[in-house]
């Protein structure tokens, strides 16, 4: 993980758009590491959510090509899997793009919402704002850590 913080705001960058796709890894964990080590607050946030949004806007483009060769290759995710959280998702919008953030179903979000041409708008907006608050969120425990 301190590989990462080798290469400062682009390792963090990196490192979550990367936890957001293909490396099942906690982004928070690095985003706690830089503020251990005194960055910037604030850039560290935007920094970081920047970085998991572009990952999950990556995982949106690939569910709206809809090539399953690259899903499975490149997000691990299995067809018929991806088709449960399609259905699931059918009637749901745009919306649930905000719960992108949460472990384990939250990367099947985005490609759920592509297969589905969901509105990249309400997806890019919904998505960001749930990866900055997921951020604020750690970012505030990890300070309340420190202060301890």
């Amino acid at each position: 993980m301190t590989e990462w913080f080798e290469y400062g705001y682009w390792g963090l960058f990196f490192a979550s758009f990367l936890a957001a796709t293909l490396l099942p890894f906690s982004s928070e964990a690095i985003l706690s590491l830089f503020l251990f080590s005194g960055y910037d607050l604030t850039l560290t946030i935007v920094i970081a959510s920047l970085g998991n949004w572009l990952g999950g806007m990556l995982s949106y483009y690939l569910g709206y090509l809809g090539k399953w060769e690259w899903i499975e290759k490149f997000l691990r995710i299995k067809k018929t899997k991806a088709e449960r959280i399609q259905e699931y998702l059918k009637d749901k919008g745009g919306a649930l793009a905000f719960f992108a953030f949460l472990p384990f179903i939250g990367d099947l979000i985005p490609l759920g919402l592509g297969l589905l041409r969901s509105k990249v708008i309400w997806v890019a907006l919904f998505m960001a704002a749930g990866k900055l608050c997921r951020y604020v969120v750690w970012a505030w425990l990890t300070m309340q850590a420190l202060s301890a």
